[in-house]
């Protein structure tokens, strides 16, 4: 067993897009980083397809894209990062495989998903500002306006940081804000599913009377 026919045995186009920091939901649909992708098109299982762009594969052809690499060096990354072990002759190792993430992967992974939740509260906080702002001095102030005033300056340093600043600093970033931008993260998450179920209920048609009025 060669090492594409290993990986491809042993990890799907799903396993690697979560483990290179790509958000799949329950239904198995991503936003393709592959193009500008504002909402999920990208369905990742065994293989991966964008109902955008149309880019589409297995899991070797994803991590080429994604890594600007041929598909010899996809398939050896991938062996390496989950663990896929081979003999000197290339063949895959009889032992189980084992899906080992190195530190520096990890803090990657953190990275991202960090990256993103920020953005998507950053993003929030300046719509608070506008949408909540007071009309007249004596008006009572709305708590996301205030929320906004107090956050958005201290989100915009973490986010500046994990985008452009050192190693170090993004490490110092994600240990010790890493548990409370995951609590903005559900926190979010239950906004849009309350905001969902807003629209969902506001575009049910009205109940009619028996005799159809």
């Amino acid at each position: 067993m060669n090492v594409f026919e290993a990986v491809k045995e042993n990890v799907t186009a799903r396993q690697a897009a979560e483990m290179y920091g790509i958000r799949v939901n329950r239904n198995g649909m991503a936003c393709c980083p592959f193009h500008d992708d504002k909402h999920p098109s990208m369905k990742v299982d065994k293989r991966f397809h964008c109902f955008g762009c149309q880019a589409d594969g297995d899991v070797i052809d994803l991590a080429a894209r994604l890594y600007g690499l041929n598909n010899l060096g996809a398939a050896v990354k991938l062996a390496s990062d989950f663990g896929i072990d081979y003999d000197h002759k290339g063949r895959a190792s009889p032992r189980p495989v084992k899906k080992k993430i190195s530190e520096e992967l990890r803090l990657k992974q953190a990275e991202l998903q960090c990256c993103r939740i920020l953005s998507e509260y950053n993003h929030l906080l300046g719509k608070w500002k506008t949408e909540y702002a007071p009309e007249t001095p004596g008006e009572e102030w709305h708590p996301l306006f205030v929320e906004a005033l107090q956050k958005q300056t201290y989100t915009e340093y973490l986010l500046d940081t994990l985008l452009t600043g050192t190693a170090e600093e993004k490490t110092a970033v994600i240990k010790g804000h890493g548990k409370e931008v995951m609590r903005i993260g559900e926190r979010i998450s239950g906004f849009a599913a309350r905001h969902k179920a807003g629209r969902d209920e506001r575009s049910r048609p009205a109940p009619t009377g028996t005799d159809g009025r």
